[in-house]
C-alpha cells in the first residue's frame, strides 16, 4: 500500500492524540502471572462473549454500562459478515466508540483485513482513525494477548497496517480509494463516520456528488466474491443527507435519539435526565432535534418569519383574552406537550400577544400562571381567562382543574373566573396555517417586543417558525394562539350582533 506524506497538521494531530491518550486512555496494564495455556484459554473465553471482550481490553472506554441497542449493533455486525447497516445514533450515543470495538476485536481475531475509513475529509478521517492505532500501539493487555501490533514502516497518520497484515487507510469524501488492496485483499470494510457537514446539506447538489462518488468510486473497491460490511455511523442532520440516502439501501437502520418517545433517556447509566435538560436549555429545538433526535427541521416553512413591535396601553382594548391550552400531565420534564398560557388582546385588526408561558411544569404551577396573568392586567381592562377543555382532555377540567383553581382561590383571597372551551377543533396544521398564517404574513400577528427576552416567548416564536405539514416538532404554543385567536373574533362578532351559528354554551362548566 502507498505512503501518505505527513503534512505538519497531521503530526500535530498526531501529537494531540498521543497526548490525550497518555492523559485519558492510558494503557491498561495486562495479565503477567498466568501460564501460556492459561492466557490462552482466557484469550479464547473473552473471544466467545464480545461484551467480555470489550469490557477487559478497554475498560476506560466502558465507563458506562452497554445499553442494550449497543449490545444488539454489536450481536448483529459480528453475526453476518455480508452486511450493509445505516447506524444513526444521536450525538453522546458512542457510535463511533461502539464501532471502533467491534472492528479492532474483528481485526484481531482475523475476521476483517483491510479496512476503510472514511469521513467527510480526509483530516476528519484521519482524526476519527486515530484511535485505532493509538490501542494497537500502546494498549498492554491487546499486545499482552495478541503480540505488537505496530509495524515500522508501515504505521503513518490515517494509514497503517499492523504485524498481523490488517490494513487501516483513512479517505476523505471524493478522494480516489480505487485499488486499495491489503496484498490479495480488497476492502472487506468500509466504515463512514460524520461524512455529512451543516453546510454540505444545504446543497443538493453536493449530496449527490458526494452519493454517486460512494456507490461509483469506494463501493466497487470490494471484491465481488468475498463478503464485505458497509456500516455508516451518523446523525441525521438534513432531509436529504448522504446518511438518509443509505438508510434506504441499509440492510438494516438503527436509528437511536437521545430520548426515546416518553422522554427518557435511551442511555440511562450515562446520560441522565438533568444532563439532557441542561442541554435543552442552552440551544434551540432546531438544533436540539438535528444532533439529538434525528428530526431535522427546517424553519420558516410555513411562518417566514414573526413580528415583533410595540403594543397598546392595555386600557385601550374593550377587553382581553388569556387562553391556556392545559397538556393533560402533571409531569414537568416528560416529552409530551408543553402547557401553554398566552394574553391576547385584538385592536384595528391587529392581534397583539402580550405575554404569557409556553413549559412543561405541573399542574398546579399552570394554574398559578392565570392568576399571574392577572396581576399583569389589574383593573385596567375586562379580562376573559379560557382553558381548552376539548373531549382529549374532558373530564380532566372537571376533575383535576377545578379543584386546583379553588385551592388557588384560598391561597390568593380572590377568585379568577374561568371559561372552557369546548369546541371541537379540526385538524392542528389546518387550523393554526388558515387561522394565523395570513394574519401574521400581513404583519397583523405581534409578539410583545418588551418580551423578547422572555424564554416563554421566545419558544413561542421558535414553534412557529418550526412548524411543517408533518407536524415533526412541538407546536403547542401556536395552537394555544390559534384558540386565543378564535375567541377574540368570536367576541368581536358578539360586539358586532354578527354572533349566529358559531355560539356555543360554556356557561355550564363555568368555574
Amino acid at each position: 500500500m502507498a505512503q501518505s506524506v505527513l503534512k505538519p497538521l497531521d503530526r500535530q494531530a498526531g501529537r494531540d492524540w498521543d497526548s490525550y491518550f497518555e492523559s485519558f486512555i492510558a494503557s491498561v496494564a495486562a495479565e503477567t502471572n498466568e501460564s501460556d495455556s492459561e492466557r490462552k484459554k482466557r484469550i479464547a473465553k473473552l473471544e466467545a462473549n464480545f461484551e467480555d471482550w470489550k469490557m477487559y481490553y478497554f475498560p476506560k472506554y466502558c465507563y458506562a454500562p452497554s445499553a442494550a441497542f449497543h449490545k444488539r449493533a454489536a450481536k448483529r455486525e459480528l453475526e453476518n459478515d455480508e452486511w450493509y447497516e445505516s447506524r444513526v445514533w444521536a450525538r453522546e450515543l458512542s457510535k463511533d466508540v461502539v464501532e471502533m470495538m467491534i472492528t479492532l476485536y474483528q481485526a484481531l481475531t482475523r475476521k476483517k483485513k483491510n479496512i476503510l475509513f472514511i469521513s467527510n475529509s480526509n483530516d476528519k478521517a484521519c482524526e476519527l482513525l486515530e484511535p485505532y492505532r493509538i490501542n494497537l500501539t500502546s494498549n498492554e493487555r491487546i499486545i499482552n494477548d495478541y503480540g505488537l501490533q505496530e509495524n515500522p514502516g508501515s504505521w503513518a497518520y490515517g494509514d497503517f497496517t499492523t504485524t498481523q497484515g490488517v490494513s487501516f487507510l483513512a479517505v476523505g469524501a471524493d478522494q480516489s480509494p480505487r485499488g486499495s488492496r491489503n496484498e490479495e485483499v480488497r476492502p472487506d470494510k468500509i466504515i463512514i463516520s460524520d461524512i455529512d457537514t451543516d453546510s454540505d446539506v444545504r446543497n443538493t447538489e453536493i449530496i449527490t456528488k458526494r452519493w454517486t462518488w460512494f456507490e461509483k468510486a469506494v463501493f466497487p473497491t470490494r471484491s465481488v466474491s468475498k463478503a464485505l460490511q458497509v456500516i455508516w455511523l451518523g446523525n441525521l442532520i438534513a432531509i436529504d443527507c448522504c446518511v438518509a440516502r443509505a438508510m434506504l439501501k441499509a440492510d438494516h437502520v438503527s436509528k437511536v435519539n437521545l430520548e426515546d418517545k416518553n422522554g427518557n433517556s435511551t442511555w440511562p447509566e450515562k446520560n441522565s435526565p438533568e444532563n439532557i435538560a441542561r442541554i435543552k436549555s442552552k440551544i434551540s429545538t432546531a438544533a436540539y432535534q438535528a444532533e439529538y433526535m434525528n428530526n431535522p427541521l427546517t424553519e420558516g416553512e410555513t411562518f417566514k418569519e414573526m413580528h415583533w413591535g410595540k403594543v397598546p396601553a392595555l386600557h385601550k382594548f374593550k377587553h382581553l383574552v388569556a387562553y391556556g391550552d392545559p397538556a393533560p400531565s402533571n409531569a414537568k420534564n416528560k416529552a409530551g406537550c408543553n402547557k401553554a398560557l398566552f394574553l391576547m388582546g385584538k385592536l384595528e385588526g391587529k392581534t397583539y400577544i402580550f405575554t404569557g408561558f409556553l413549559d412543561k411544569v405541573v399542574n398546579a404551577e399552570y394554574v398559578g400562571w392565570y392568576y399571574d396573568l392577572k396581576e399583569y392586567v389589574k383593573e385596567r381592562t375586562q379580562l376573559y381567562n379560557y382553558i381548552e377543555n376539548n373531549s382529549l382532555q374532558d373530564p380532566f377540567y372537571d376533575q383535576v382543574f377545578i379543584p386546583l383553581f379553588v385551592a388557588a382561590t384560598k391561597e390568593k383571597g380572590y377568585s379568577i373566573g374561568i371559561i372552557p372551551d369546548e369546541r371541537k377543533k379540526p385538524d392542528k396544521f389546518s387550523r393554526i396555517e388558515g387561522n394565523l398564517e395570513p394574519l401574521n404574513r400581513l404583519g397583523n400577528l405581534i409578539l410583545n417586543e418588551d418580551e423578547k427576552g422572555n424564554p416563554h416567548m421566545k419558544r413561542l416564536e421558535e414553534q412557529f417558525l418550526l412548524i411543517s405539514p408533518q407536524l415533526k416538532s412541538p407546536c403547542d404554543g401556536p395552537d394555544c394562539i390559534e384558540g386565543g385567536e378564535w375567541i377574540l373574533k368570536e367576541k368581536e362578532m358578539q360586539s358586532a350582533g354578527s354572533f349566529t351559528w358559531g355560539q356555543r354554551q360554556r356557561n355550564s362548566k363555568r368555574y
